[in-house]
């Protein structure tokens, strides 16, 4: 079991060394690059917006029904929401969608090519296929997955302001009172440090379990679901490393 898992962190890491290597033709890398963002960043705007919103929804909600004690002011509401959002839930619930839309998505395309001999292909003509295929996906990914981070935190605190005001729960003054309140800017760049990391690990966990991939059209799937779960653990691993090392 040990002796299979240091394989594959090691067939990973070079995998990794052969993606970074020097590509041979670079305007190549950006036209791919820029099919990427779309595919793999704006494609997901859409999910990303819906889920924010009833996510700022639910935790402006059961944070007014948690501190209905008339010692708590109410503009309280609106910083626990605030504060949920960027530290925590924005980041880290918006780096699950994408480990499960993105992940997905990027080791079934590798994975497919692979089957279909198209990776031996690129090989057979001189071209480095794990640089080509999978770093112009890694580029995407952490340049648009910021701002999809960004997207979610603006969306779910609207989510937010727009549940507490209709269910009467909290004024809109006090809403926005209390998400102005001791505001403190290194959240934003907390959940941003946090999402690029993230990033990284969707990207390359999915493309090699499609690099690898060894079969026909069941193991595609399989190595679908594996890039799921597996990014998804590490993302939960790396969110508990990074808050103690960023927030301590």
């Amino acid at each position: 079991m040990i002796i299979r898992f240091l394989e594959q962190v090691g067939a990973y890491f070079i995998l990794l060394r052969k993606v970074f290597s020097r590509p041979e033709k670079p305007y190549v890398y950006y036209k791919q690059t820029m099919h990427e963002m779309v595919f793999l960043g704006l494609n997901s705007v859409g999910i990303i917006s819906i889920i924010s919103f009833f996510m700022g929804a639910v935790i402006t909600l059961q944070t007014a029904y948690n501190t209905e004690n008339p010692i708590y002011p109410t503009y309280l509401i609106g910083l626990g929401c605030r504060d949920s959002i960027l530290l925590e839930f924005s980041s880290t619930i918006t780096g699950l969608i994408l480990a499960g839309k993105v992940g997905s998505s990027i080791a079934s395309e590798i994975g497919t090519m692979r089957v279909t001999e198209q990776i031996d292909a690129l090989e057979t003509m001189g071209v480095n296929s794990a640089s080509y295929l999978i770093l112009p996906k890694i580029i995407a990914t952490l340049l648009f997955n910021p701002v999809l981070t960004l997207i979610s935190i603006s969306v779910g605190i609207v989510g937010g302001w727009i549940a507490g005001t209709s269910a009467g729960v909290i004024t809109s003054q006090d809403y926005i009172y209390g998400i102005q309140y001791a505001f403190i800017p290194y959240y934003v760049t907390y959940a941003i440090i946090k999402t690029l990391f993230f990033a990284f690990i969707i990207a390359t966990v999915s493309a090699y379990h499609g690099y690898r991939i060894q079969g026909g059209s069941l193991e595609v799937g399989q190595a679908s679901t594996k890039a799921v779960v597996h990014s998804s653990i590490l993302i939960l691993l790396f969110n508990v490393i990074l808050t103690q090392l960023l927030l301590s």
